[in-house]
């Protein structure tokens, strides 16, 4: 019995022993599975790291030094393409008058108007998509894309002299689609290039717009004038899409972004500081066209000035403008971006309510046009450094085409709303209230930004 019973447990503790040994066995071919499953998994994210772009994916170009060359190359093509983008919408104008007088007789002013305000308005609305496709895609397709619906847009609207709302959807939203994938870019791209002359760079950037304004105008005005609107839009469309094309080509991110699971990101709205950006933005907005479009009007119907002079004022605030957000740019580094947009909306909106309101002299609606000209100028070119400055420039183009939604609320509602207070209320003489309008939602805009500087740094003395 006690043979067997040894027997018994021999075998016993040999099969518990086999037993461990394939345990053993087991746990390290599960462990070098998972050793193999983990260097490759590393692998391939180091691969993912590494992987070469594809054609239309970003490019970084890192090695690229900050406040470079090729900085200054980024600057020049987003100059011309916003002297282009930007110009067009400024010399609306001139398609406006002769629609009213020849093409459209029998159509209001307020309804053609639509045009140029949807060209600035969805413009505004469009930059949301696109941030989020400069994000995604080479800077350089987006740019050059928006230069072809831009041309395409207006060559299309050259045969729509049947009706208003086809000029409404073709010279006015699906030309703003185009401009904003020009115009995001163009206003976010240079902050990634430098740092010591990120505000300078902004505003020769911005400064193409006025530019624009001040050459296109008269251009325009040949053109309907010899060729009629039809060719001066063909002309206009193919120039757009030739200049925006060659400028696209410089275009492009210095940083990489990686792709993130949310498209939009919202969670910007719960800083305080982009609330008060976002809040002055859409007051000053409200403000910002009401010099632009009716001080020439102001000119010629209140103090018998001819049509000459009163086109001349707009001039004047073009000029003004694109000496402004230049010298802003200089100005920036001394005193801060807050600091010097904050001091920007404060002496427009000013000069808005001590030169303009309670005056109806020559001299006084000349320095209107070129203080207020000189500052809004300002505060143009300063929202997209403020931005880059204090949230950075990796996702720069996102947050822009969000703020962007406020110079969009802005123009709906303070543009029509001037109108309507003129038309109502003063009965197209009497400016008083509109004037008061353009000044007052300035001033809201300065307070905003008041409450930004504080929410930034307390402390009053400091450079911000």
């Amino acid at each position: 019995m006690s043979h067997v019973k040894s027997d018994s447990s021999g075998s016993a503790g040999t099969l518990n022993h086999s037993a461990n040994g394939d345990n053993v066995d087991a746990n390290l071919e599960s462990s070098a599975k998972s050793a193999t499953t983990s260097e490759a998994t590393s692998q391939e994210v180091d691969r993912a790291a590494y992987a070469k772009p594809r054609w239309w994916e970003n490019k970084s170009l890192e090695e690229k030094p900050i406040d470079g060359a090729y900085g200054w190359a980024v600057v020049a093509s987003g100059c011309f393409m916003l002297m282009f983008s930007m110009g067009c919408v400024n010399s609306y104008g001139s398609y406006q008058t002769y629609y009213h007088l020849n093409q459209f007789p029998n159509e209001s002013v307020s309804t053609l108007s639509w045009v140029g305000t949807l060209q600035f308005g969805g413009m505004c609305i469009f930059g949301i998509p696109a941030g989020i496709l400069v994000e995604r895609f080479d800077t350089r397709l987006v740019t050059f894309v928006g230069g072809l619906i831009m041309g395409i847009s207006l060559i299309i609207a050259s045969f729509c002299d049947g009706a208003v709302w086809k000029l409404i959807l073709t010279q006015g939203i699906v030309f703003s689609l185009g401009a904003s994938f020009v115009f995001i870019p163009s206003t976010s791209i240079p902050s990634q290039w430098f740092v010591k002359y990120r505000a300078l760079a902004i505003g020769i950037v911005v400064a193409g717009s006025g530019i624009g304004g001040l050459w296109l105008t008269p251009a325009t005005n040949s053109m309907i004038n010899s060729l009629g609107t039809g060719w001066a839009l063909r002309i206009t469309g193919i120039i757009v899409f030739a200049v925006n094309s060659v400028a696209s080509l410089f275009m492009r991110n210095r940083l990489s972004v990686q792709s993130r699971d949310k498209i939009i990101d919202f969670s910007i709205f719960r800083d305080i500081r982009f609330d008060f950006i976002f809040m002055g933005a859409i007051c000053a907005t409200s403000g910002y066209f009401t010099p632009l479009f009716d001080l020439p009007t102001f000119a010629s119907q209140v103090m018998g000035k001819s049509d000459s002079f009163s086109n001349n004022l707009l001039t004047i605030i073009n000029a003004a403008s694109t000496v402004g957000r230049i010298a802003t740019g200089q100005l920036a580094p001394f005193l801060g971006t807050i600091n010097t947009l904050t001091l920007c909306t404060l002496v427009a909106s000013l000069s808005i309510l001590i030169f303009w309101l309670p005056f109806h002299a020559t001299g006084t609606v000349i320095a209107c046009s070129i203080v207020y000209g000189i500052f809004c100028g300002g505060f143009i070119s300063l929202l997209p450094v403020v931005m880059a400055n204090l949230w950075g420039v990796q996702r720069i183009s996102t947050i822009i085409g969000l703020l962007y939604v406020a110079n969009f609320v802005g123009t709906i509602v303070g543009a029509p709303a001037s109108g309507a207070i003129l038309d109502n209320i003063g009965h197209d003489k009497n400016f008083k209230n509109t004037v008061a309008f353009s000044g007052v939602f300035m001033f809201c805009g300065f307070i905003f930004f008041v409450f930004l500087r504080l929410a930034t740094r307390r402390k009053i003395s400091e450079k911000i």
